[in-house]
């Protein structure tokens, strides 16, 4: 148990529900619109160099992912692809952004066990909007004294947050499924950081290294969080 600990912060993406899932299977079906040009995996391929090409003008989320998807397909097409076909890889991201919020195992039982001892609080990044609503229809926002939603998470983002929340690191604990926005920019600033694994990750988001920190702690998944807290 660790008593330092005053503020817990929730990543939200594949930490308190899924996404991932729902982004990969949104690409299998944008993949699947283009084998007419190019293979599948190439398409991948030509889609993840899109993104990462534009991640600093457009930031994390279904709406940027959207134009990425226009820009590939006008790119790889040559700008001769049909209308119907730009028009449906759209369609794909509003069926995205249409989603059901479902809830990992353990996540309310955690927050209610957690609320009343710590002040808890969300820390995710995306669209403002698509995070707003996915927050709405999972029911957990009385949980949380407050909602962060970052256009990204590094030592600057984190440092901002907490001075904003009044919090010293050491009296912060992040907890998520991203080792490398989750928790390397946190335990660079003097917090703790707790890696909640997910079975799918973004390939941006990955990080292969092994990880040794005397404020970083590993769980199985985020019941087991209860047993340090």
């Amino acid at each position: 148990m660790n008593n330092s600990i005053t503020t817990i912060a929730f990543d939200a993406d594949d930490t308190l529900w899924v996404n991932e899932p729902y982004f990969q299977e949104a690409e299998n079906k944008f993949c699947a619109l283009l084998e007419d040009y190019l293979p599948q995996h190439s398409v991948s391929q030509e889609l993840f160099k899109t993104e990462m090409q534009n991640l600093h003008l457009y930031g994390y989320g279904i709406k940027g992912f959207m134009l990425c998807m226009v820009e590939t397909v006008c790119r790889i097409s040559n700008s001769a692809a049909s209308l119907e076909l730009i028009s449906n890889a759209i369609k794909i991201g509003h069926e995205l952004l249409l989603k059901p919020v479902e809830l990992l195992d353990g996540v309310p039982e955690t927050l209610e066990r957690l609320k009343g001892k710590y002040r808890l609080v969300v820390t995710t990044k995306g669209d403002l909007l698509d995070q707003e609503r996915k927050l709405r229809k999972s029911g957990l926002q009385d949980y949380f004294h407050h909602i962060e939603i970052m256009s990204d998470k590094k030592e600057s983002d984190y440092q901002k947050l907490l001075k904003h929340l009044d919090c010293k690191p050491e009296h912060f604990l992040m907890l998520g499924n991203s080792i490398k926005s989750d928790i390397l920019p946190v335990l660079e600033i003097g917090g703790f950081a707790g890696h909640i694994p997910y079975h799918v990750t973004w390939t941006h988001e990955q990080h292969d290294v092994q990880l040794e920190h005397d404020r970083f702690l590993e769980f199985k998944n985020i019941k087991e969080v209860l047993n340090y807290v």
